[in-house]
């Protein structure tokens, strides 16, 4: 019975996660991004922690892939210096989760997640008239 439920729940996020991916915005798909990295972060945190080292990597490695999505996104005639600095700094992270991976080293996960943790709240506060403008460039 809970296999069953576990898959319902499993279908019922895909829809969901899918739903609001196609009714999103594209400042509201970054975020969707981020929120996606951290949770995932903070899932390979716990199974670090517990010793599941499969899902761990499995888990890092799909973070290191949105990091990889969060780059190819950025504008960089529009994002001018800005956008070379998340650039790099999305490329630091990328380079910190497998260093994390590799050395199984939570402390260099907390520091990704401070990093992005930072970038989301920059974003979040993010005035209207500026997300009307990625809109319509």
């Amino acid at each position: 019975m809970t296999y069953r439920n576990a898959n319902r729940l499993a279908t019922y996020r895909s829809v969901a996660t899918h739903g609001g991916v196609a009714a999103a915005d594209p400042h509201r798909l970054t975020l969707m991004l981020m929120d996606g990295a951290l949770e995932r972060i903070s899932a390979a945190k716990g199974n670090l922690a517990n010793g599941r080292t499969a899902e761990k990597c499995a888990l890092i490695q799909r973070s290191i892939d949105i990091l990889h999505e969060l780059r190819a996104s950025l504008d960089f005639g529009a994002g001018g210096e800005l956008a070379v600095n998340l650039d790099s700094l999305y490329d630091y992270m990328v380079r910190q989760l497998v260093k994390a991976n590799v050395e199984d080293r939570v402390e260099v996960l907390d520091e990704v997640v401070r990093l992005l943790t930072e970038i989301r709240g920059a974003w979040v506060l993010m005035p209207p008239e500026a997300r009307a403008a990625r809109r319509n460039p």
